[in-house]
């Protein structure tokens, strides 16, 4: 069956920066389901051709050195463009009739993809209903909604009610790009698919487990967002609680959609909920010093751009292991990473300096820049008695398979197209991870907030965190990736 793909806000930067060239990437791989027409509308008076022309050139330069003139020229063919307001009824009449011109009036699958301002999804939804275009008597119709979706817990109730009015939950693919990325299937794969490493996972012989996402960019001029979002509503409810739910799940049955989602949802389920003393206990909230100094943020602002909370999970697996969940902007480095420090051996029997520097193993999955995984362990130090030394062994995508690695957004295109619903939220799945971060939020907006510790650009986040890490008998892994 053929398919078609309608991009709404195609004048925006993501459709130019990921979407079409992730299309033109599988289009030039030969992934790209015959038949697929790519059908752009916004309110820019763009024609087939003047679009064309300009996504020529921001393809070319998204791309590199993969553009090539015939490839465009066999893929440009199926881009399509038609004027339209998203907030007019009529608009979406026009596309439909223009929609079943272009089909032919033949079955085609229909991907709809709000590359829009999250304000516009819920009247999209609205419009797509009323013109009857969400209906799947002849062949499937899917929605795919960008982050963030929701900016708490009450809002992220309603677009899924408003949603649901028009869609039933198996056409929504509420999407984030790190689930693309290969390491992050791969934690799966390492997982379910290794004997020797699925003994190990759990309270008998894991610590605890740390997630960092690190940038380290600042908001520059992006604090119209971040002053409404700060750290939690940007990375937390969304980046770092797909890594946990992934890190900490049970097997599923079998590798399709519900049953991935089911074990994730039990997850966090699972979590101990905070109360306002166990906030303030169990975060830590910073600020890099020269935000208030960053365009249009205001000079008294409390908006964190470090934020570090610890979650409990309560079930048999993970008892009584922590897991740390830690993102900054302006670090010294740009790193997303799982961190799983295991216990400590019950007996040393070797020197006592060797004692005094020991470190226990550690498994690091990198989830970028440089996608891979390093198993950090113990050895003897040739020709110096029996004094240890920390050693690893690596493994890198790039190395190890030719070619470069996809882009997130051609796997989660080509799964939207095919139907494969894996690597995307579930409605209830974004709702529990609002009901953890929810109350954080609400304490840390409040007077009874923690602290907030200042840092200066390039560090690792405000001492107060280290300092927490220390009091728990831990430290933080502040190394930039082990992998490049």
């Amino acid at each position: 069956m053929a398919h078609t793909i309608v991009i709404f806000g195609a004048s925006g930067d993501l459709t130019s920066r990921k979407l079409i060239p992730a299309l033109y990437e599988l289009s030039r791989k030969g992934r790209l389901p015959e038949g697929t027409r790519i059908v752009g509308t916004s309110r820019t008076e763009y024609t087939d051709e003047s679009w064309r022309a300009e996504l020529a050139d921001s393809t070319a330069k998204f791309v590199g050195d993969r553009f090539s003139e015939e490839n465009w020229q066999n893929f440009a063919p199926a881009i399509h463009y038609l004027p339209g307001d998203i907030e007019q009824a009529d608009s979406f009449q026009r596309l439909a009739a223009y929609l079943d011109e272009l089909e032919e009036s033949q079955p085609a699958t229909r991907v709809y993809y709000l590359s829009t301002a999250p304000r516009f999804y819920q009247p999209a939804a609205a419009h797509l209903g009323a013109a009857n275009m969400a209906e799947e008597s002849r062949a499937p119709r899917r929605i795919v909604i960008e982050k963030p979706f929701g900016t708490d817990l009450d809002s992220a109730r309603q677009l899924n009610e408003a949603v649901h009015k028009v869609f039933a939950e198996h056409q929504v693919y509420r999407i984030d790009h790190y689930l693309g990325k290969e390491t992050v299937s791969n934690i799966l794969a390492f997982r379910f698919a290794n004997t020797i490493f699925e003994p190990v996972w759990n309270r008998n012989y894991i610590d605890h487990v740390q997630i960092t996402a690190a940038e380290e960019v600042t908001i520059g001029h992006r604090a119209g967002f971040y002053e409404t979002a700060g750290v939690l509503r940007d990375m937390f409810q969304n980046h770092l609680m797909q890594l946990f739910t992934l890190t900490a799940m049970e097997a599923p049955a079998r590798f399709e959609a519900d049953s991935v989602r089911d074990e994730k949802v039990k997850v966090l389920r699972a979590v101990r909920p905070m109360r306002e003393e166990d906030v303030v206990a169990s975060t830590v909230r910073g600020q890099y010093r020269s935000y208030r100094d960053e365009p249009n943020v205001d000079r008294r602002s409390n908006t964190s751009t470090f934020g570090a909370v610890k979650l409990s999970v309560d079930n048999w697996r993970w008892q009584g292991v922590p897991f740390y969940l830690r993102s900054l902007k302006a670090s010294s480095c740009r790193t997303t990473q799982i961190v799983i420090q295991f216990r400590q051996p019950p007996h040393l029997m070797f020197d006592t300096e060797s004692v005094k520097t020991f470190e226990a193993n550690r498994l690091i999955l990198q989830i970028q820049p440089a996608e891979g995984i390093q198993l950090q362990f113990q050895t003897k130090v040739p020709d110096a008695g029996m004094k240890l030394r920390m050693t690893d062994l690596d493994f890198r995508f790039r190395t190890k398979f030719a070619g470069d690695l996809p882009e997130a957004y051609q796997r989660l295109l080509l799964d939207v197209m095919q139907g494969d619903a894996s690597l995307f939220s579930r409605s209830d799945e974004v709702e529990l991870a609002w009901g953890i971060i929810d109350p954080i939020q609400r304490v840390w907006d409040s007077s009874s907030a923690p602290p907030l510790g200042l840092y200066a650009e390039g560090d690792w986040g405000p001492v107060t965190s280290t300092a927490w890490m220390q009091q728990q008998g831990r430290q933080w892994f502040d190394l930039c990736p082990v992998l490049h």
